[in-house]
């Protein structure tokens, strides 16, 4: 199983988000015993880790600490591995209380997956299309090429619109593409569009969850 949060060489000791990501990837990769003493009585499964970059820059732009809080945020690296994250982190594993956040295809996956775990009232919560979807519709297409320029990726971001396939596509709808199509930059947008956001304009689904925590 890949290990996509432990720390670079030289970056100095792991947080315990990290610790605990690691020895949760160790546990479930049939590599450890489940991780002892971690302090967390919640955790956030999510599909990727575009998801995690928004939800813990939102919580940090509210001056919350998630990890402090004891909530995990948990990116399985996609959403058919919610059955095996839910039962090892909900009742029959670590017993942690179990949240999570999802695109409305694979809400039923989450549903599923929940349910068979054995989880007791679930919070799920959705987003339309995606997450960028939601962020995108939020910030607005002038804000978030605003966004854009500023992370120094303006002429990609032009020459990208000029691309035949892109002709009279929407603009929202470039944007979203353009969000995909380079290695990585989810990610950082994750982090960069919800950091953008005016405290009345946060995407229900985030606001919701992160009222739920």
């Amino acid at each position: 199983m890949s290990r996509p949060f432990d720390r670079a060489p030289g970056s100095g000791p792991p947080s315990r988000i990290q610790s605990f990501r690691s020895a949760l990837t160790d546990w479930m990769g049939g590599n450890a015993p489940p991780p002892a003493d971690h302090g967390f009585r919640a955790a956030v499964l999510v599909e990727g880790l575009s998801d995690l970059a928004a939800i813990e820059s939102l919580a940090a732009c509210r001056g919350r600490d998630l990890a402090a809080e004891g909530t995990a945020v948990v990116s399985m690296g996609g959403a058919m591995s919610i059955a095996t994250y839910a039962e090892a982190l909900g009742p029959h594993g670590l017993d942690l209380r179990l949240t999570g956040l999802c695109d409305t295809n694979e809400a039923p996956f989450y549903v599923r997956g929940f349910a068979r775990a054995e989880v007791q009232v679930p919070s799920l919560h959705v987003c339309v299309a995606d997450l960028e979807d939601e962020l995108l519709r939020a910030l607005g297409a002038d804000r978030a090429e605003e966004v854009i320029t500023a992370a120094g990726e303006e002429r990609r971001w032009r020459s990208f619109r000029h691309q035949p396939a892109q002709l009279g596509r929407p603009r929202h709808d470039q944007l979203r593409r353009f969000l995909g199509t380079a290695s990585g930059r989810k990610i950082r947008y994750g982090t960069l569009l919800t950091q953008a956001l005016e405290a009345d304009r946060v995407p229900a689904p985030l606001a919701a969850l992160l009222a739920s925590l």
